[in-house]
């Protein structure tokens, strides 16, 4: 039993790779996750702004590659308290960018309560 749990725990952590990438806040924050990926993708600031009763977000997204790349992108939005908002709602979204492209990406806070965001990016990969 004791191997079968290392075994697993060995196969989680080969995959994990595959879904890490690069997170950048409202606030300034960035954090990096696959320096690969960074050499190839940068997010280069996510600002935003209200709207009415709600924030809207928006952050660059630039290639640093002269071949196409996947991405998929998620906003995930969060409270005074830095609890997340209607997290389960936000979906990734695909992104082709284009050699050298950048591309901004846009999203509407699910409720007023949200003060700040943060954008995570990361490359998708074929099964």
């Amino acid at each position: 039993m004791k191997y079968l749990v290392i075994l697993l725990l060995l196969g989680l952590s080969a995959c994990a790779h595959n879904t890490a990438g690069i997170m950048a806040s409202s606030t300034g924050e960035q954090r990096i996750d696959n320096s690969s990926f960074a050499s190839d993708v940068i997010v280069e600031r996510v600002f935003i702004r209200s709207n009415a009763d709600r924030l809207t977000a928006a952050g660059i997204i630039r290639s640093q590659v002269s071949t196409d790349t996947h991405l998929q992108y998620k906003f995930t939005w969060y409270d005074v308290n830095g609890l997340t908002i209607e997290d389960e709602g936000m979906s990734w979204k695909a992104l082709k960018l284009h050699g050298m492209q950048q591309m901004q990406v846009n999203s509407v806070s699910p409720t007023s309560q949200a003060v700040r965001c943060e954008l995570y990016v990361r490359k998708v990969f074929s099964n």
